[in-house]
């Protein structure tokens, strides 16, 4: 089956419809050809059913590439209804939405020993928790953690409905900590007093939101390249990019119809909130985040008068995947980001 959709996408490439990210968030055009309109709708329909099957070989891989040392499952529980409802008073409009969410606890644990547990958050406007995070989760299990990672909101693999929720910077903290609370309220074994939180890019931006709007439940939060100011993210990237954040299903408006909401949902702007322990890492070569958020989430956190820590990489190879890659210099700086965490979490086999 993976087959025949590869072909059906390479037949609309050859056709000059190259299938892409932003083709998922085309909306039919006035005026556009109805023929045009039918391959766009099924160049959507295959992205969709390709994720979904890319989503099953990852939830396959997890076990077989952690199997050894971790007992993984995948869970899903209910967090904040949509913020847009085409359809308020429709049946179950405003239920709760269902998020799934990968558990991994270390198999080798002391009798009776109380594990920490680290909220892991994954990246992306649209992307989910992926098998290219295996060697971290490896890391972080080897050293004596408990994780979760929620695909919360907007999340790709679960079809048009769920990819449609996104709520960038918004319910999407929320899903993350009601992933946390789930775990909390599961697993006893858990200490509840060691809990800390982690992300890059996207998901250093809900790592950081998910600690100032919720000061008491983490110890410690790590944000690498994080994206963290959506005013000056909307004057650099390009018009396609500012229009996802327009649609209807979206925020809803551009960053010059409503820069406070756009405000709202930037860490720079929330600096004063910080009470909890964190390291930052920046780029200066980062393709994607460019270095002037960071600069300016820092220099916000220093006005503010908090105590952190951070460091700004100069032209670290990898850009924005710099420390997250297979280079000595990414393993030495994902080493500095487990020495943080593990001054305040205490994991039974912290790196040296």
């Amino acid at each position: 089956m993976i087959n025949r959709i590869s072909l059906i996408l390479m037949a609309l490439a050859i056709a000059g419809f190259p299938p892409s990210a932003q083709a998922q968030e085309r909306e039919p055009r006035g005026g556009e050809d109805p023929t045009l309109q039918r391959i766009r709708a099924l160049e959507e329909q295959l992205s969709f059913i390709e994720d979904g099957l890319g989503k099953q070989v990852d939830d396959l891989m997890w076990h077989t590439r952690l199997g050894d040392i971790a007992v993984i499952d995948k869970i899903r529980y209910t967090s904040a209804p949509p913020r847009v409802v085409p359809n308020p008073t429709g049946q179950g409009a405003t239920n709760p939405v269902i998020i799934p969410a990968y558990t991994f606890l270390p198999r080798k644990v002391a009798a009776g020993a109380k594990l920490p547990l680290i909220v892991f958050v994954h990246g992306g406007v649209h992307s989910d928790f992926q098998t290219s995070y295996v060697h971290i989760i490896r890391e972080l299990l080897q050293q004596g953690y408990a994780v979760i990672a929620s695909d919360y909101r907007g999340s790709t693999g679960y079809g048009r409905t769920f990819w449609r929720l996104i709520d960038y910077g918004g319910l999407e903290n929320e899903d993350v900590f009601a992933g946390k609370q789930w775990m909390l309220e599961a697993h006893p074994e858990i200490d509840p007093e060691r809990v800390g939180i982690m992300g890059w890019s996207h998901g250093g931006m809900i790592s950081l939101m998910n600690v100032f709007e919720h000061p008491r439940d983490y110890r410690v939060v790590y944000a690498g390249v994080p994206v963290s100011d959506l005013i000056a993210r909307m004057g650099y990237k390009s018009q396609s990019y500012r229009e996802l954040f327009s649609a209807p299903y979206h925020i809803g408006k551009l960053a010059d119809q409503n820069v406070n909401e756009y405000r709202r949902r930037s860490p720079a702007w929330n600096a004063e909130k910080l009470q909890t322990p964190l390291l930052v890492h920046s780029n200066t070569n980062d393709e994607d985040v460019n270095v002037l958020e960071v600069e300016h989430l820092i220099k916000s956190l220093k006005a503010a008068g908090k105590q952190f820590e951070y460091k700004i990489y100069d032209q670290a190879p990898g850009g924005h995947a710099f420390n997250r890659i297979d280079t000595r210099l990414a393993r030495e700086s994902r080493a500095e980001i487990y020495r943080f965490l593990a001054r305040y979490l205490n994991p039974a086999n912290p790196v040296k």
